[in-house]
């Protein structure tokens, strides 16, 4: 008899075998407008960059909202790492979080999904959906103007043939956990 996994629908499934680029999503928990201060969206966003840069997570795009996050990011040689990473940000960002609430031992973080990236095409729209996901949520009319998220650091540091491309990428029909 072999020993297997059983499915458990009420966390998601981390599959992390290969080495690529992956999408991350997390939610606050009970999806509560935690995150609703600059202040506290400045501190999500740079532990993100703090530790995909310990762990060596190349991140590409992100963009961090009131109530949760999407990232992608190319993953080190193990991908097994992204758990690591995701435990120690999660762990520290909700420690500063309640910090700056006065709240101890509030819980911050729900789950977060992940999903490998394998298809060129697949890759492209989910790149545009994290940069664009400000303007999808109503935050903004414009993600370059949203500080939270990699709108405005693609267009500085891409080649204008890439953000057109980029631009012309349909989002509307992808399966991404974002009922926030």
């Amino acid at each position: 008899m072999q020993d297997s996994v059983p499915y458990w629908p009420h966390a998601p499934m981390h599959s992390l075998s290969e080495q690529g680029v992956y999408m991350v999503t997390a939610g606050v928990y009970q999806k509560h407008f935690l995150l609703n201060t600059p202040e506290k969206l400045g501190v999500v966003r740079g532990m993100l960059f703090k530790y995909a840069t310990q762990f060596d997570w190349k991140l590409q795009a992100w963009a961090v909202m009131g109530n949760h996050y999407h990232f992608m990011a190319a993953s080190p040689e193990s991908a097994q790492t992204l758990s690591d990473f995701i435990a120690k940000f999660h762990e520290y960002s909700a420690k500063k979080l309640n910090q700056i609430d006065n709240m101890a031992g509030r819980k911050v973080w729900h789950n977060y999904w992940d999903s490998h990236i394998t298809h060129q095409t697949s890759y492209f729209a989910r790149l545009r959906y994290v940069h664009q996901n400000p303007v999808r949520h109503g935050l903004i009319n414009n993600a370059t103007n949203y500080r939270w998220c990699s709108q405005a650091w693609m267009e500085h540091n891409s080649d204008r043939s890439f953000i057109n491309t980029l631009a012309r990428f349909k989002t509307d029909r992808l399966s991404v956990p974002d009922e926030f």
